[in-house]
């Protein structure tokens, strides 16, 4: 509106147009925000109460964001402490024993996760309870999984949980595959869940990206230590 139209413009074409308008405020309520309204004692102007309304509605919503906010970073240290000791079962590990007790024991306690499978890549094949040992041409049903070096989450095809899961195939319906990569790739870590929606593609892989990659560390180590 230019000024010369607000100089023509009169307190009383104001008032006017807003009673002719009853609804302007709550078509326009930001404005009742900016506005300085006088507050003479006694009754309150339904203009204020209206303000009030308002301020008290956008506290509820900061409150309710702020705690959960405080939700999220209480789940977040949760999840850091389990990570953590995980983390710490694995540097002690000296065998590959050792890797697949760690896991087991934590993913299934501390995650609560249902099924754990740990496939490696080797010149020699052998299962050991989670823990299978495989020549990596052996693996071609998991090629879409460990080809992109990124962890995935969601429901497998049922040649993918087959293969990884075996006889829990059938009762694994959402899992976490992270491929285990050292300079090669040296196979997959998966975490299976009886669950349909434990496991979903648009949940976030941080702490599944930094568990595979300590846990490819240690297994890259071990893998190289001279057969005893």
């Amino acid at each position: 509106m230019s000024d010369a139209t607000m100089d023509r413009l009169t307190e009383a074409q104001v008032a006017a147009y807003l009673l002719e308008h009853s609804d302007f405020f709550t078509r326009n309520s930001k404005l009742l925000e900016k506005l300085q309204v006088p507050h003479e004692t006694g009754r309150a102007v339904s203009l204020i109460e209206r303000q009030t309304s308002l301020l008290r509605e956008k506290n509820q919503n900061l409150t309710a964001h702020l705690s959960d906010l405080i939700d999220i970073a209480r789940h977040n240290d949760l999840q850091f402490e389990k990570t953590k000791r995980m983390v710490l079962a694995l540097l002690e590990a000296e065998t590959l024993d050792d890797v697949a007790i760690a896991i087991d024991e934590s993913l299934c306690q501390d995650f609560a996760s249902d099924s754990t499978a740990l496939i490696l890549f080797t010149s020699k094949s052998m299962d050991v309870n989670n823990l299978r040992l495989m020549l990596r041409e052996d693996a071609e049903a998991v090629n879409s999984l460990i080809g992109t070096n990124l962890p995935s989450c969601g429901r497998l095809n049922d040649a993918e949980n087959q293969f990884i899961f075996a006889d829990q195939a059938v009762k694994v319906q959402s899992a976490a595959v992270v491929p285990l990569v050292q300079g090669e790739t040296l196979g997959l870590l998966a975490i299976g869940s009886f669950d349909p929606n434990y496991f979903t593609s648009s949940q976030g892989t941080v702490l599944l990206s930094y568990v595979g990659e300590v846990l490819s560390r240690v297994v890259s180590r071990i893998l190289r230590q001279p057969a005893r």
